[in-house]
């Protein structure tokens, strides 16, 4: 259940339609005219209090600013409402990385009127140059500067949304941290303010700039270290990048078994056993949302998780500490709203693919995956020893899929010549649950952060 669909006091009646009104730095004067007879003709308009702020006189209606936390408090806030005309304000276009998502939620598409504003990305692009769809989007609002590593690329342009006057400095020091210090950033403020825009420019060492107006999107032309590692878009990252005690997935079987799981955007993964997190990383990295909880007995590799997720840019990783199949219970109850730090807590929902990478021979733990699973979900379990292989071939002869042994054997000095040695064969078994899977809601991101917290004042 979404916060969407929390039951609230008095959210049994919404208003017939919710005016959605995207407005810009330039406030009134850079409404249309849709957009102002809306607001004049609005009981009640909802907003954060910078946005309310730009309203002149004129607009008689109630202000009301945005509660923190934002989401749950829609239904209620709204059904307050009902009977009167109810408009919202949003800054730019608000069916981007905005309220407007969280809205359609609320109250349903067909109620929901949106006059978007000209969005923060396309101002930027307007000034720099950049094709908007040659640009990516990651937005820092509510989330860890680590979550921009990911689109770490050389050549790369991203938009960085900001989440205030420090997320610059943050940028620059990630990006040095990362090997990108060469970058070349662009900090635009104010953007469609007209004489209140501003620009800042340099490179990421040595960022120069002291933090200025909150309001503000960072551009990067993403430039490496000439001796730094390069990281792939596509499954089977070095081992090397990487924290591990030697409970890793290689390499080759990553790639091979990232394959069979088939990552596709928005899906969940489970990842049993996770070791070092490699598969659970590598998952989230595939797809624009791909979401991911990986489950670890093992306090200190489960601390080990983390610290590669927050390094290889997906830090919104779900890490469990426990033993499965008992660490399973409630994990697909969700979704959840958010997580306590030890991460358990509601679950995020049924799985899309469960990877079992150790553990195999736990009592119910194939069985409690398979559960789990609805129609059309993929199960992949990898392991090197008989007696795991042993179960793997019974759960074959019963639900079928595909039974395959993995071998790689790398080239090694042999005095002075050179042989091949052998790496310990993985038997893989890979499986989609008969079934058709009921179509969810399109989740692209794990927790919208920016829809669960007040517009920036």
């Amino acid at each position: 259940m979404s916060d969407d669909d929390v039951p609230c006091p008095g959210a049994g009646r919404m208003p017939d339609t919710v005016t959605v009104v995207g407005i810009g730095a330039d406030g009134w004067d850079g409404l249309g005219r849709d957009a102002r007879e809306a607001l004049h003709r609005a009981g009640t308009v909802i907003g954060g209090p910078r946005q309310l702020a730009l309203l002149p006189p004129g607009c008689t209606a109630e202000r009301v600013p945005w509660p923190s936390p934002l989401r749950p408090a829609v239904p209620r806030l709204l059904a307050e409402h009902a009977g009167r005309r109810v408009a919202v304000l949003a800054s730019g276009d608000p069916m981007f990385h905005g309220i407007g998502r969280t809205l359609a939620a609320a109250v349903g598409a067909e109620r929901l009127r949106v006059l978007p504003h000209a969005s923060s990305a396309s101002y930027a692009c307007a000034r720099l140059g950049w094709a908007v769809e040659d640009t990516e989007v990651v937005s820092l609002v509510g989330r860890p500067a680590a979550a921009l590593a990911a689109a770490l690329h050389a050549r790369r342009r991203l938009l960085v949304l900001s989440a205030g006057a420090g997320t610059p400095g943050e940028v620059a020091a990630l990006l040095c941290d990362r090997g990108y210090g060469p970058s070349r950033m662009t900090v635009l403020e104010q953007l469609g303010g007209g004489a209140r825009e501003r620009r800042f420019e340099g490179t990421a060492a040595g960022w120069p700039h002291p933090p200025g107006d909150p309001l503000n999107v960072v551009a990067v032309e993403c430039r490496p270290e000439p001796d730094g590692h390069r990281l792939s878009a596509v499954p089977g990252l070095p081992d090397e990048a990487y924290e591990h005690d030697g409970q890793l997935t290689k390499r080759r079987v990553r790639a091979a078994t990232l394959a069979a799981l088939a990552p596709a955007p928005g899906e969940l993964l489970w990842d049993i056993g996770g070791g070092s997190g490699s598969i659970a990383v590598e998952w989230m990295r595939a797809g624009r949302g791909c979401r991911a909880v990986s489950v670890e007995r093992d306090p200190v590799r489960a601390a080990r998780i983390r610290r590669n997720a927050e390094r290889l840019g997906v830090p919104a990783l779900r890490v469990v500490t426990g033993a499965a199949p008992e660490a399973l219970d409630g994990l697909a109850d969700g979704p959840a709203d958010g997580r306590p730090a030890d991460g358990r807590g509601p679950g995020l929902g049924p799985p899309d693919a469960v990877f079992v990478g150790g553990g195999l021979t736990a009592p119910g733990l194939l069985e409690a995956c398979w559960a789990a699973l609805p129609g059309g979900g993929r199960l992949v379990a990898n392991t090197v020893t008989l007696e795991s292989e042993a179960l793997l071939a019974e759960w074959y002869r019963r639900h079928g899929g595909e039974l395959v042994r993995i071998a790689v054997s790398s080239a090694v000095p042999v005095g002075g010549f050179t042989g091949w040695r052998q790496a310990m064969p993985v038997t893989q078994w890979a499986v989609t649950k008969p079934g058709e899977r009921t179509p969810g809601e399109w989740a692209p991101e794990e927790q919208r952060p920016e829809e669960q917290r007040a517009p920036a004042e």
